[in-house]
């Protein structure tokens, strides 16, 4: 069997998100959970269509940015349509600037894309307060704004002018922040109850919307002196969870482990759900095969898609010039997706397959290098302290080690423990 080598590049590529319910990256999808140590989507899938079908659900989803989320959640919007949900999923950051969030942005995003999702099956809907809103925004912006008959359609346009400019965006703050619980009541009376029952005679059991990315909002810091994670979601939470309809909002991981999540349940009365990493590795150190074995999986399926990890594995030769050089790349990823995807595009720029072992490790190396230029002595001295404790409590660090990609999470039967990305091990200052 020949590798094709332009194929293989494009599917290692590390930004692509695989959408599940298109068969052509289906056949790149690997089912991590058996490992993860929990279930997570069939949880967040099972409270809404088996314990609350009818009442409307918040469910709130993180873990390290670029350990698929985005593919575990899109494999959760496809299994929902499956049993008849209408599902709008849309990733935050393609509409918000992460730096500079509040919750009637993230309100009204939500109202633009299920809007735009309900015109698309011709379902059209016009609240009223809603065209009073945009004639008001019209002459405070001092700018025309062409307000078309869909409601999808004027906040974009609205969204559009102000996105760019921070001096707008405050203006548009000042008078929307006032009439927060308003615009929330405007999007569930006039927007999501009518949805609902339009959805129901189109024969669908229900609305679900799927925020992604939001784990992804900037760490800076508001006016109230909390982080901006904490003022969405802790401040603010309760009435980004008074949507009426099932929602699941991805928040940033550190939030997890800051004072702050005994507030943060409370708002949302649920526990935030963690997607870990895949375990290469017990806390003893000893290699967990099934781990790598998947990883590994994951990597010969992007080389030949389609052929069973039985086959694959007499095509190694074809794509490493040892069974060793793969198994050194998944142990080097620490089980975090998107580092091995990257380690693995970079190798394939570097030379053509089988790979050898020298280019792996210059690739290693190099990404040593980038990470290790940004940790400062007492940085190090912490990492030292994780490698050896496998734990992060008590660090007031934590939020960097985590956000940094320095350290990542796993968790098994006995619960979370941590280490340092095995990329840093590599580096000469690990040892000092």
């Amino acid at each position: 069997m020949k590798l094709d080598l332009v194929r293989f590049f494009q599917a290692c590529n590390p930004s692509k998100t695989l959408v599940v319910s298109k068969p052509e990256d289906r056949q790149y999808y690997i089912d991590f959970s058996k490992v993860r140590g929990a279930k997570i989507i069939e949880e967040l899938g099972r409270t809404i269509t088996r314990l609350a079908p009818e009442e409307p659900t918040c469910q709130l989803f993180t873990g390290h940015i670029g350990c698929g989320k985005s593919t575990e959640l899109l494999r959760l919007k496809a299994e929902l349509e499956q049993q008849g949900f209408h599902v709008v999923y849309f990733e935050s950051s393609q509409s918000l600037d992460m730096a500079d969030i509040d919750v009637t942005d993230i309100l009204l995003a939500v109202a633009r894309e299920v809007s735009q999702s309900l015109e698309a099956i011709k379902i059209h809907l016009k609240p009223a307060s809603f065209q009073t809103l945009f004639t008001e925004l019209a002459k405070l912006l001092q700018t025309p704004i062409e307000l078309g008959g869909e409601l999808s359609v004027g906040i974009a346009k609205i969204t559009a002018k102000t996105k760019d400019s921070p001096k707008l965006r405050q203006t548009l703050r000042q008078h929307l922040e006032p009439r927060t619980n308003g615009i929330l009541e405007s999007i569930n009376k006039e927007l999501l109850k009518p949805a609902k029952e339009k959805l129901k005679q189109q024969g669908k059991k229900g609305l679900v919307v799927i925020v992604d990315n939001l784990d992804q909002v900037h760490n800076v810091v508001k006016p109230s002196g909390s982080s901006q994670a904490e003022y969405l979601f802790v401040e603010r939470g309760e009435q980004l969870s008074q949507l009426n309809c099932h929602v699941v909002y991805t928040i940033p991981l550190v939030l997890i482990f800051s004072n702050t999540l005994g507030r943060l349940t409370y708002r949302f009365a649920t526990d935030p759900k963690v997607l870990p990493m895949v375990p290469v590795k017990f806390q003893d150190g000893s290699q967990f095969l099934q781990g790598i074995m998947l990883l590994q999986q994951m990597v010969m399926v992007r080389a030949f898609p389609g052929v069973s990890w039985e086959q694959s594995q007499h095509l190694i030769s074809k794509v490493f010039d040892s069974p060793e050089t793969l198994e050194r790349l998944c142990l080097v990823s620490g089980g975090h997706l998107r580092n091995l995807l990257m380690l693995l595009f970079r190798c394939i720029q570097q030379e053509d397959p089988p790979l050898s072992q020298e280019c792996v490790n210059r690739v290693i190396k190099q990404r040593c290098n980038e990470l290790s230029l940004a940790i400062t002595a007492d940085e190090w001295e912490v990492l030292r302290e994780v490698a050896q404790q496998k734990s992060l409590r008590g660090h007031e660090r934590y939020e960097l080690l985590l956000r940094s990609m320095f350290v990542f999470e796993y968790r098994d039967e006995d619960g979370s423990w941590f280490d340092i990305n095995p990329i840093l091990a590599e580096a000469k200052e690990f040892g000092l």
